[in-house]
């Protein structure tokens, strides 16, 4: 009958076409959210380097002029790379450790204690886009010895000399307790080493930028950490 030929051909394309297959769900959900925030982060981060450079003509010292700032921006993206990529793509691993590679596969496991550092470093990047939006025009990420910016003291830098820096300290501890890899705790001890390396490079810079006010300036607010009294 024709009606039955008709059905068979029906059931005949049915099969013939491509399978969806829904992507795979994420089975460390933590994982996946840190990584997500970090993405946000410095996805923000590159969108304001194109508003620097649209603005002022410079990408925000994106890669630093001076030798020793562009050699360091060598060694620290991919970092930041992996501190991106990581922690989404193990959203997504396996639940059985062993088809994980040891450098990925984390040392201990927070499961709902990671509710504590997911909204720590939420409030980690909400205070850095008000440190940013202080920084206004004088924001950079690098060193340029022939420029000078505006000295930011007031807001969040009249008790912090380096908030943004104090900030991503914590959002990277955040991360390293969520996901306690051999790998994301190395990228997480170079990160902070870098930080603290470029906070000095940076305060040498502006003393001899800004002078005596940036020298008193050293004096009486702390590096990372609010200073309770002013040194002498």
């Amino acid at each position: 009958m024709p009606w039955v030929r008709l059905s068979d051909v029906f059931r005949t394309c049915l099969k013939r076409l491509p399978v969806i297959t829904m992507p795979a769900m994420p089975r460390h959900t933590s994982s996946l959210l840190i990584g997500l925030l970090m993405l946000c982060y410095w996805g923000s981060v590159v969108a304001m380097v194109i508003k620097t450079k649209k603005r002022v003509g410079k990408a925000a010292n994106f890669l630093p002029p001076e030798p020793i700032g562009r050699i360091l921006r060598t060694a620290w993206y991919p970092l930041v790379l992996i501190w991106i990529v990581h922690p989404i793509t193990f959203g997504f691993a396996s639940k059985n450790p062993n088809r994980i590679p040891v450098v990925m596969r984390p040392l201990m496991e927070m499961r709902y204690f990671a509710v504590i550092p997911l909204v720590i470093a939420l409030l980690a990047f909400y205070a850095t886009l008000v440190c940013w939006r202080r920084m206004g025009k004088s924001w950079r990420m690098g060193i340029d010895p022939n420029e000078t910016t505006e000295l930011i003291v007031a807001g969040p830098y009249a008790y912090v000399r380096h908030p943004i820096y104090t900030l991503s300290i914590l959002l990277m501890l955040c991360t390293m307790l969520i996901l306690s890899s051999p790998l994301m705790l190395g990228v997480g001890v170079l990160h902070i080493g870098f930080l603290i390396w470029e906070a000095r490079r940076e305060e040498q810079h502006l003393v001899n930028v800004h002078g005596e006010p940036y020298s008193r300036y050293l004096d009486r607010v702390g590096r990372f950490f609010p200073r309770l009294r002013a040194s002498r």
